[in-house]
């Protein structure tokens, strides 16, 4: 038996040095090398990635329980109906919510209208208080314009409470003096034949008055941005759809 463990022990020792004489040659080999610390470290981000798998998909779950403060639904219960002021105030709170619904409802028209967000440019348009359209729209850039004769221009959409005041098919836009000095050109004179434009505002328009429309646009690419000189642009089939549905009078909102 002695003499198996003393050879056991002599095998265990050869056996280490050539470990130590075949790891001294890897090492010895830079690419090796290379490969064996690759492996290493590979060896320990999948390791990391398992314990922090198994930490949220077992710990956490296990006790996020314990931590979890749930509502004395009972206590709340029992102190409302034992406390009278908190009673009042709730009947209160109830009151006042039930008068600003009939406010709100009074106040929303029956009628088809529109609905204008110039922060995000988009429009919504609502038939029997009812949501039935809506989609991208552009509006004001809110750029400031200067002329060499110091007047200015600030390029914005009306917000507001409007009313639909005219409409128009196959409209022609006159450019105003603003139009010909973004662009560097002479004013020319009022009924001077470059002032209109065909084929830009689309198909149709509505007027809100004081000059500001909501038309098409050739810029479709531009639509929900704010890129316009104030009017509300369109995509082609939105423009006609609200064209068909918006009378003279209809109402506009544009916040």
């Amino acid at each position: 038996m002695n003499n198996f463990i003393q050879y056991l022990g002599i095998s265990i020792e050869n056996l280490k040095q050539w470990f130590r004489k075949v790891w001294r040659r890897l090492m010895d080999n830079k690419r090796t090398r290379i490969v064996l610390q690759s492996i290493l470290i590979a060896f320990g981000i999948i390791s990391f990635m398992v314990l922090v798998a198994g930490y949220f998909l077992f710990f956490v779950p296990a006790t996020s329980g314990s931590f979890i403060k749930r509502p004395p639904t009972a206590s709340v219960s029992s102190q409302s109906n034992e406390d009278p002021s908190h009673t009042k105030v709730l009947m209160a709170s109830e009151k006042e919510l039930q008068q600003l619904r009939k406010k709100y409802d009074q106040l929303t028209p029956t009628q088809n209208f529109l609905v204008i967000n110039t922060t995000y440019n988009l429009f919504y348009f609502y038939s029997n208080k009812e949501l039935v359209r809506e989609g991208f729209c552009s509006s004001g850039s809110y750029v400031q314009l200067k002329s060499h004769d110091e007047r200015e221009w600030t390029f914005k959409t009306p917000k507001g409470r409007h009313r639909i005041q005219g409409k128009i098919t196959s409209p022609v836009w006159r450019r105003p003096d603003w139009a010909f000095i973004e662009e560097g050109l002479p004013v020319p004179s009022g009924d001077h034949p470059s002032r209109y434009e065909a084929g830009v505002l689309g198909d149709y328009a509505l007027s809100l008055g004081d000059g500001y429309l909501i038309h098409g646009t050739i810029y479709k690419r531009f639509l929900g941005m704010p890129v316009t000189h104030g009017c509300i642009r369109l995509a082609d089939d939105d423009l006609e759809f609200i064209y068909n549905s918006l009378q003279i009078g209809s109402r506009v909102y544009i916040y």
